[in-house]
Order: C-alpha cells, then structure tokens, then sequence
C-alpha cells in the first residue's frame, strides 16, 4: 500500500483527508509547518500538501510569503529529488472578481492569501517536468461536519451558521446576502477527488467544485429552519469590501475527464449531516 505524507494534517482539510486514507489502508504520516526540520518526504509515493496560513485577510506579507510560498516551492524541489508525486492545495480565490472560472483562463487575485496561491501556481507551470506528476487542487468553497471547529472567523458559512443557531437562535446574513453566491463543495467530496486521483499520471490544476453555486441567503435560510432559528441581517465590514467576492462556480470539465464524481449540494448536506461545533 502506498505511503502518503500529509502536511497541515491537522487543519480542516488535512484532518479528514489523513482520516479517510488510513481507514482505506494508506500508510499515512503527519507534518506541521510547526513541526521542526524538513517534512520527511524520501521514501513516499504521494505528498499531499495543505499546510498553510488560510486567513484571507493575513496581513503579514513577509510571514504569509514564507509560509505558503517559499515553504511550498522547497517542498515542490523536495518532491523533484525524491521522485514523489505531489497533491497541493490552491484555491478558488484566485479567480477573485473574475466572472470566468476556467483553470486556464484569467485571474485576478486580491489578497496576499490568494497572491501566494497564485505565484505557486505559476511557478508548477514553469518548472513542469514529467519526472512527477504534480495536481494542483484549487478548492472553491469548502464545508464540512467534522474539523472546523478551529478555523474561527475562516470556517464556513454551513458551520458559523449552525453553531449560531445551534446557540443562540438566529443567523446572522450579511445584508443582500442573496446577491453574494459561491460554490460550495463539501469536505467529503474534496477527499474524495484526492482518492481519485492517488493514481493521477496527468499534471495540472484542476477546480474542485460542484459547478452549482448558491447563494448565502438560501444557506442562511434552510440552516435557520432546521434549528428553528431566526435570520438576522448586519453591514458587511469594511474589511471584506473590495476582496469580497460576490460569485464562484467551478469550471470542472477539465476534473472530468479523468474522474466522475457525484457532488453533494449544500442543500442536501444541511439536511443530512448534523455540524459538529
């Protein structure tokens, strides 16, 4: 069975990814960009690489460049003199206020979060080679039941939500909420997209999205009426104006040539899973 390193194995993403390999009786090892000395790659058959600062709104740029950039290039050539394929995670954010969301097409990032992403991304495109096989995973909007307890203000509208209801009756929207829509993917489904492509031998970026967007409103809406909460509205904070970005869909015809996958809407998951806050 294959051995796997998983870097940021206790992040959100991380945690249910590591989870799932094991009980499919992958060889599974941990790493933190907390952890000291270089990430143990020699000797795997596949690195998958979600360690990161995941707050878009970090405003360190030399510690967020170090972290997600410089971090993630060392592990790339890492990967390169060990012969190891390589999963990474980029991200949606990318695309910022693009209306087009075609891996291949413009992007327009618009925080130092979705910048690193960004330059990652190009610097696999300039160093491609056929000696490993490198896929880039660029998450759109993921949500989960299970492991986002601790992201705090980054976790998803499906768990702020349900925690909100859960302990005070209400959900609180955004005003005009209805306007702003994402693609929201859950967490089992982008586990499932990295077991697909364990054997992947096509480098590249791929989309990781349901290609069905929907609003924060609806979400809102169906999370307060299974708490029997009441929805509230506020100002969107002057921080959030400009980067905000108001729509995602996922392109994923290029994910589909190489594997089918039956996408989970946001809808059905709010019905079927109860969020662990």
């Amino acid at each position: 069975m294959k051995k796997i390193l998983v870097t940021g194995h206790r992040g959100f993403i991380g945690q249910n990814v590591s989870t799932r390999l094991s009980q499919l009786g992958y060889e599974v090892e941990g790493w933190e960009l907390s952890d000291i000395g270089d990430p143990p790659v020699a000797g795997k058959d596949l690195v998958i690489h979600l360690g990161a600062i995941s707050d878009t709104t970090f405003s360190a740029l030399d510690e967020i460049m170090m972290n997600n950039l410089d971090f993630s290039v060392k592990l790339h050539r890492s990967c390169l003199k060990h012969r190891v394929n390589l999963h990474y995670a980029s991200s949606a954010s990318v695309y910022g206020s693009c209306h087009s969301f075609d891996e291949d097409g413009p992007l327009n990032p618009q925080s130092y979060y979705a910048w690193t992403k960004y330059l990652f991304d190009r610097h696999i495109a300039k160093t491609f080679t056929e000696e490993i096989t490198v896929t880039g995973f660029r998450y759109f909007n993921v949500f989960g039941a299970k492991g986002e307890a601790h992201k705090g203000k980054m976790a998803s509208p499906f768990y702020k939500f349900s925690k909100e209801a859960k302990m005070s009756g209400t959900v609180t929207l955004f005003e005009n909420s209805e306007r702003y829509l994402r693609d929201f993917v859950s967490v089992e489904d982008v586990v499932e997209t990295h077991i697909k492509l364990i054997e992947n031998q096509h480098s590249g970026i791929f989309n990781i999205g349901t290609g069905r967007p929907t609003s924060f409103q609806e979400v809102g809406e169906k999370i307060a009426k299974k708490y029997d909460a009441k929805v509230l509205y506020r100002k969107m904070p002057e921080q959030l104006v400009g980067q905000y970005q108001a729509y995602t869909c996922a392109n994923i015809k290029k994910l589909n040539s190489l594997i089918q996958m039956k996408w989970t809407s946001i809808a059905d998951y709010i019905e079927e899973h109860e969020c662990s806050i």
